[in-house]
């Protein structure tokens, strides 16, 4: 973890000095997934750096989303395919089974209803809390197989949804009907974005190594990369988190890279890095890394 350091000033009686300090480092409680060369599983982590929980995952998955209540939803591959919700008890307490080869990516929606990012087709579904099919909205990709076609999925305010394509390198927006309203296709192996409050869009550029904030038009206006933070050893950038406070959760995705650099960090708009996690002890390579709690 990174310290940050304060200068308090002491204003005394017969002048004023000042006193160097060291402010609190920043903590964090997360919690990832590991995949590629160590388990496949779902760890927590405290404050600390100490392992609060852990969950075996039954089959391939690299995407969750933990909900208001403190449960846990994931998308997996495997026998069979969908969306499993489980609680801190590790039970399951909702699930759908696609019937696609491969299901990577979901999403809970605030009213209530899954989005699932189903592979081959490729495309979006959204299931009611009954299981029951309540929009198909076809996604457009030129990846053929299966496998790399979509990752991440967002619905938007507007009813459209933001979904990254990693095999193509390519972020789409699209209507419910499966048109493409707007779309930014100069990264590589994208996986997650995330449309901003200013109407921009944020960008993990996968094995490009870098984060952008891309305009409606396409301008990159914000990037951080591997020239930022050389220590960081950005390999292939993975998920996307926004903070309450403005900053950027970043997972670095380790895959060939094990054991070298930050499975994760902080970093702030003026690109200053806050906080790191790099346990290479615990984990080997991590795809998605979520914050718990707001700060």
């Amino acid at each position: 973890m990174r310290w940050t350091s304060c200068l308090a000033s002491i204003t005394l009686l017969l002048g004023i000095g000042s006193l160097a300090c060291a402010a609190d480092p920043v903590k964090h409680r997360i919690l990832f997934a590991e995949y590629g060369k160590g388990p496949n599983r779902l760890v927590e982590v405290d404050p600390e750096g100490k392992v609060a929980w852990e969950y075996k995952l039954p089959s391939l998955a690299v995407i969750f989303q933990v909900l208001p209540g403190g449960n846990i939803l994931y998308a997996h591959g495997g026998n069979p395919t969908g969306v499993t919700e489980i609680n801190r008890d590790k039970k399951v307490v909702w699930s759908y089974t696609s019937k696609c080869p491969q299901v990577l990516g979901c999403e809970r929606l605030p009213g209530g209803n899954t989005l699932i990012a189903e592979q081959g087709p490729c495309q979006a579904v959204e299931v009611d809390p009954s299981g029951k099919v309540v929009r198909i909205t076809p996604l457009t990709t030129t990846e053929k197989g299966y496998h790399l076609q979509v990752r991440n999925v967002h619905k938007l305010a507007n009813g459209n949804i933001l979904a990254g394509h990693e095999g193509e390198g390519a972020i789409r927006e699209v209507n419910p009907m499966g048109k493409v309203v707007w779309e930014y296709t100069k990264v590589e192996n994208a996986g997650e974005a995330l449309r901003l409050r200013n109407g921009n869009t944020l960008i993990a550029c996968g094995t490009q190594k870098r984060v952008i904030e891309v305009t409606p038009a396409g301008k990159v206006v914000w990037e951080f990369g591997s020239q930022d933070a050389p220590e960081l050893n950005l390999t292939w950038i993975s998920s996307l988190q926004v903070l309450p406070n403005g900053n950027y959760v970043v997972g670095n995705f380790l895959r060939g890279q094990e054991g070298k650099g930050a499975h994760a960090f902080e970093v702030t708009r003026d690109k200053k890095v806050v906080w790191t996690f790099k346990d290479h002890r615990l984990a080997r390579s991590i795809t998605t890394v979520r914050v718990l709690g707001d700060r």
